[in-house]
């Protein structure tokens, strides 16, 4: 009896959940309209798809100390259609409405870092193993992101992305040698855990002050 129950009940919820209206405030899932004006809006590649994308990003004051947390961008999923579609040449509508359908939408967060005079390239360290070795500069290492946390959350629930990852950035001179500059992270996350809204990023840095970014999805599409 309690089966029957329980099966009658995960019924009705199932029939409203599919019949209620998304609580989603950016758009998820996507129409075959959305997919569209996203698809071309990525073609353009211009004035107007920069500035499109520049409101998913929050550029940051830089610290008075430590590394700079330059910006935080939370793509959702007609911004990753656009810049998607400005990546790619020789690239149809119908293509990109045919690579959507094969691919669960998602969001990424993107954190971006930099150096400054107080946290840089280079870095102090002894120049041998022995006691009283003295000190030289050193280049940091290009995995030094990895001294970074960065955590996501929505409704004080932390989330845990299902990808992420992070690479060094360089400087390259048209002569010849690259300077690291500093860090790309992301990370991707299911919509289902922004229903709420709203989602906070908090990045603790291994030096200087922690930035914590809120955003809000009521006014991003």
């Amino acid at each position: 009896m309690f089966r029957i129950s329980a099966r009658r009940i995960a019924s009705v919820l199932m029939a409203v959940i599919l019949l209620a209206p998304s609580s989603f405030t950016f758009d998820t899932p996507l129409s075959d309209q959305a997919v569209r004006e996203a698809y071309f809006l990525g073609q353009r590649r211009d004035e107007t798809m920069a500035n499109l994308l520049n409101k998913y990003t929050k550029l940051l004051p830089p610290p008075k100390t430590g590394p700079d947390i330059a910006s935080v961008t939370f793509l959702t999923p007609f911004a990753l259609l656009v810049q998607q579609s400005s990546q790619r040449s020789e690239y149809s509508a119908q293509q990109a409405a045919l690579d959507h359908r094969d691919q669960p939408e998602f969001i990424r967060i993107v954190v971006q870092i930099q150096f400054t005079d107080s946290y840089g390239p280079y870095i102090v360290r002894p120049t041998g193993s022995r006691s009283g070795s003295p000190r030289g500069f050193v280049p940091r290492p290009y995995d030094f992101w990895k001294d970074f946390d960065v955590q996501v959350s929505s409704e004080d629930q932390k989330l845990r992305p299902f990808s992420s990852y992070g690479r060094a950035n360089f400087s390259c001179s048209e002569e010849g040698g690259c300077t690291l500059t500093g860090a790309t992270l992301q990370f991707d996350f299911s919509v289902e855990d922004f229903a709420s809204g709203s989602a906070t990023v908090d990045v603790l840095p291994p030096e200087g002050d922690p930035v914590s970014v809120n955003c809000d999805l009521d006014h991003i599409r």
